[in-house]
């Protein structure tokens, strides 16, 4: 009996004599918990779901693992606690159908049980004391949109965390949630229920409550307004400072109330005196407020903002916040007490409710400014002692042609279509990388890259609103100061740009958040990391995971340098023409230019969400290839069959061994157009890895000699598209469009080569062959492609090929002398370079291509020494000059 099987004969029917299912109120459900995480190429990690999930009056109050009748009862026991402490489930279950083993989550306590309790033993378990609320707010369903909004389990789990604090009587509540992950559902579920259930602060249910929530932004304010539309129109109410001036008084009428507190500091009394407008509602107006980031000073001791809170004391005050307690937040921590709920940004990465990121890393020689004497001054003081760091640029210090650099630099890696956002010093600098931005731009809109801060007003609110339409494409940049860090619901960001410094852990993981929601075919973010933001991973309590790094290539060229500095020493009340510092311009001498020159380190992060450097990752992969496959023979066997091949990959990536991890170290080991397989290989056995063509042509012969002349055309395509795009061509999923491209239709395939079934033979028996070992010389790849990869003088090819050499008689170009194994052993004669190391040098020529096989020969000492670095076409010359005739020249190298 299956599992399919054990659970519709034994399990369910277990289940619906004790009432699930059939008690009014009481549910089963099978739950998916955890999406998988992200891991490239439109895959996911495997999902996490429960088998069942007991439900009643909507609280989830049991996990069930099932398993087939034939396994041990506790076989899914460690399944069943995982899920229950993600679902916070008090009782977990795990089962065959005949054996019923429970854990009390709480007392910890398990054992063997006859049969599944009823729903109203667990909720009595649950719950040991009645509560009318309790009973209420469970009364009430979640608003799911016509079944499209429906909760995930951890924003469940905060709803019922809130609410359990309400029931309990507490005033004041955290909730810390990651950036990305839903905290305005998780408002908007709670107004719901608190609104029908009539709660409010008498705790009698005779009228609806006034429910306020509070931002510090516009487009936080009208983001969440607009996502409580399924409230009545008469329910919501928008404080905003033109109605109040228009109707001369705040809003009183209605339920849900939304504002800045900007908009509450603000008014005027009947004599025109400033006088704050929350002072016009009286104290105990509202019922429960929900303060959004609320981290960013309303909870300060020494906020203006903090009197809102205070004024309205009676109130039931939910703060909420995407930042762990630091010192730079403790007083938020003082005034709401510890979190009743936490959901980190590691856990939604994990989970696979956000999207995981790249870093790249890159220091430029421009990093740090000395002025130099030799620059010539054209207006303001500099400080000529002084060093300027990345703190003082476009601060203190503009470099124009430094950030002309930096903007070439990303603007030249990232897909140029892929929406962006620019985090710069101030105003004045996203001004100008905008400027630099669209000056280099490829599409041809005037609107490509906009700048959104505070100076750009209505204009850069409606800039931003079109960004956030996932169906337009333009504005596909925006540049901004701190104005975006935060509350900015744009799901298809797919490169964050650091231009300033970040010092805070809380305004750095806001900023990460930007790229983290998720979005259709959107795998990973990449962050461009100018200002060394990567430190703050080092943090202890850094929870995210990025993935790894990637090398950026330096642009050819060179700039001259320019260099404004600011003097921001001036007085802060004058006014805004007069307080702009103004420029410096440093111009170089003598037309001296300066090289603009950058690195990029590598960094890889484990599955703990740790750094390492390349070679520690490496190491870490090394020491769990023996989990996988216990040697090369075997690793062998499983790549060359698709279906062995997906799920060692699939195995590697739940490790956090993805294949965008695996392509990264096929770069630092030059193997970017090798197979996956090679770069296993090399990590495991350091065997030399060869690139996918040579592969092909290595075993092309092999496969051919397996086959009839269509299948062996319609294989000679398969190996094409394997050559360009990698070894994910040939897993069987890509066998429907393969036969599409090559034949149009599957029909037509099918009259070429047979059923379906046989072609599916075929796709997939000549894998194995594709990775064999060459056995003889027939099948070794000696191409010329292949000769100019080897460059290890003590490598098995390089080695055999000399040896392939010595036998057809190779000779001394001068002495005449036959090189034979004698010879070549008992005189120690070396390989040395045709076209000598340093003409190639003079002439740039890449040490791989003047190292490789090809420019290598066996010569004496003596020949060599003659040779020096001159050119062949010269040093051949000096040997006829010496009586060396030409034709027997031309019969030594040929």
């Amino acid at each position: 009996m299956n599992e399919a099987e054990t659970r519709a004969e034994l399990i369910d029917p277990a289940l619906k004599t004790a009432g699930w299912g059939i008690i009014e109120g009481s549910r089963i459900r099978r739950e998916v918990i955890a999406l998988g995480r992200l891991i490239g190429n439109g895959k996911r990690a495997n999902p996490e779901y429960a088998d069942y999930v007991l439900v009643y009056h909507g609280e989830k109050l049991a996990v069930i693992e099932a398993k087939k009748r034939d396994l041990p009862d506790t076989e899914g026991l460690g399944q069943a606690k995982k899920y229950a402490e993600k679902l916070q489930t008090r009782f977990a279950y795990s089962t065959n159908g005949i054996g019923i083993y429970q854990v009390d989550m709480h007392a910890g306590t398990e054992g063997y049980i006859n049969q599944y309790p009823t729903p109203e033993q667990l909720w009595s378990a649950t719950f040991s004391e009645d509560n009318q609320w309790r009973d209420l707010f469970a009364a009430i369903p979640f608003e799911d949109k016509s079944g499209t909004w429906e909760a995930r389990y951890y924003q469940h789990n905060a709803i019922k965390h809130v609410l359990e604090a309400i029931i309990s009587g507490k005033e004041r509540i955290l909730l810390t949630m990651a950036t990305g992950t839903g905290k305005t559902f998780v408002a908007f579920q709670l107004a719901w229920k608190l609104f029908q259930s009539r709660w409010n602060l008498s705790r009698k249910p005779t009228r609806r409550p006034r429910i306020l929530f509070l931002a510090d932004r516009n487009i936080l304010a009208n983001q969440a307004y607009n996502s409580f539309s399924a409230f009545p129109d008469d329910a919501l109410v928008r404080i905003d400072p033109e109605a109040i001036k228009k109707r001369g008084r705040v809003p009183k009428n209605g339920s849900i109330f939304f504002t800045i507190f900007q908009t509450f500091m603000t008014g005027k009394d009947e004599e025109g005196n400033p006088t704050p407008n929350f002072s016009d509602y009286p104290p105990d107006f509202f019922d429960f407020i929900i303060i959004d980031e609320c981290h960013r000073g309303g909870a300060s001791d020494e906020s203006t903002w903090r009197g809102i809170l205070e004024y309205f004391s009676p109130a039931v005050q939910l703060g909420l916040t995407a930042t762990p307690k630091r010192a730079n937040n403790a007083d938020t921590y003082a005034y709401f007490g510890e979190p009743v709920y936490t959901y980190a940004l590691k856990e939604g990465i994990n989970d696979g409710y956000l999207t995981p990121f790249k870093v790249r890393q890159i220091e430029t020689n421009l990093d740090e400014y000395i002025y130099n004497s030799d620059d010539e001054l054209i207006e303001g003081t500099v400080d000529e002692a002084r060093t300027y760091t990345e703190d003082d640029f476009n601060r203190i210090i503009e470099i124009t042609e430094r950030e002309r650099y930096r903007v070439q630099l990303f603007m030249s890696e990232i897909d140029q279509n892929q929406k962006t956002l620019v985090f710069c010093a101030n105003q004045p600098h996203a001004l100008a990388v905008r400027d630099l931005i669209n000056q280099m731009k490829i599409s041809s809109n005037p609107n490509y890259c906009v700048r959104v801060t505070a100076d750009d007003g209505k204009l850069g609110e409606q800039h931003l609103s079109t960004f956030q339409d996932n169906e337009k494409n333009i504005p596909t940049i925006l540049t901004t100061s701190k104005k975006l860090s935060t509350g900015v619901d744009a799901r298809n960001v797919r490169n964050i740009v650091l231009m300033r410094p970040i010092k805070s852990m809380i305004e750095f993981k806001q900023i990460i958040g930007r790229g983290t929601r998720l979005f259709e075919g959107k795998d990973y973010f990449t962050i461009y990391d100018f200002v060394k933001g990567y430190e703050h991973f080092n943090d202890p309590e850094w929870d995210g995971e990025p993935q790894e790094p990637v090398v950026i290539k330096k642009p050819e060229g060179e700039d001259k340098t320019k260099v404004f500095i600011h003097d921001t020493n001036k007085d802060n009340e004058k006014t805004p023409e007069e307080r702009r510092p103004k420029k410096i311009k440093i111009k170089l001498a003598d037309g001296k230019e300066r090289t603009f020159e950058h690195r990029v380190s590598t960094t890889f992060w484990s599955p703990e969400g740790k750094p390492m450097s390349a070679t520690e990752f490496v190491e870490r992969l090394f020491g769990e290839i023996p989990e996988l496959f216990k040697d090369e023979d075997e690793l062998r066997l499983i790549w060359s069959r698709p279906d062995t091949r997906k799920a060692l990959l699939e195995g590697m990536a739940e490790k956090g061994y993805g294949e965008e991890q695996l392509t990264e170290i096929s770069r630092l080991i030059d193997a970017r157009k090798s197979d996956l397989y090679d770069v296993l290989a090399y990590v495991a056995y350091a065997s030399p890895p060869i690139n996918r063509q040579e592969r092909v042509l290595a075993h092309k012969s092999l496969i051919f000699s397996r086959y009839t002349g269509k299948q062996q055309e319609f294989l000679d395509f398969v190996l094409e598209q394997y050559v360009q795009a990698g070894v994910g061509e040939l897993d069987r999923a890509k066998l429907p469009q393969l036969l599409e491209l090559k034949y149009h239709a599957v029909r037509d395939a099918v009259e070429e080569l047979g059923s379906v079934a046989n072609i599916s033979e075929v796709f997939t028996s000549f894998q194995r062959y594709l990775y064999l070992v060459p056995f003889g010389i027939v099948q070794a790849n000696f191409s010329y492609q292949r000769l100019l990869s080897v460059r290890k003088r003590l490598g098995a090819v390089y080695q055999g090929f000399a040896a392939l050499l010595r036998r057809e008689g190779a000779v001394d170009w001068i002495t005449g002398e036959e090189i034979n194994d004698v010879v070549y052993f008992e005189e120690q004669i070396d390989s040395h370079h045709i076209f000598p190391i340093a003409w190639c040098r003079k002439q740039g020529i890449d040490p791989k291509i003047y190292n490789c096989l090809v420019n290598r020969t066996p010569l004496s000492a003596k020949t060599n020494k003659k040779i020096g670095s001159k050119a062949p076409s010269l040093y051949l010359k000096e040997f006829e000059r010496q009586g060396i005739k030409a034709t027997r020249i031309e019969e030594i190298l040929r």
